[in-house]
């Protein structure tokens, strides 16, 4: 039988990027005036709701110009 701790001692490093991915994707999105494609609210509820591909998108596709 594999334990909770088994599991996350194995998938500790993708924890990481995904916490690692949502912080920089809400500090980047704090930071800039203007977003593209969606609203700055919408951008914020998609990086937060769903998961590594969120802050992903998000950095692909919403960043608007500085």
């Amino acid at each position: 039988m594999v334990t909770v701790a088994e599991v996350l001692a194995r998938f500790w490093p993708l924890l990481v990027l995904q916490l690692a991915l949502l912080v920089a994707g809400l500090v980047d999105i704090s930071r800039r005036k203007a977003t593209k494609y969606l609203p700055r609210v919408a951008w914020v509820a998609i990086i937060v709701l769903v998961g590594t591909l969120g802050p992903i998108a998000y950095f692909l596709l919403g960043r608007g110009e500085e």
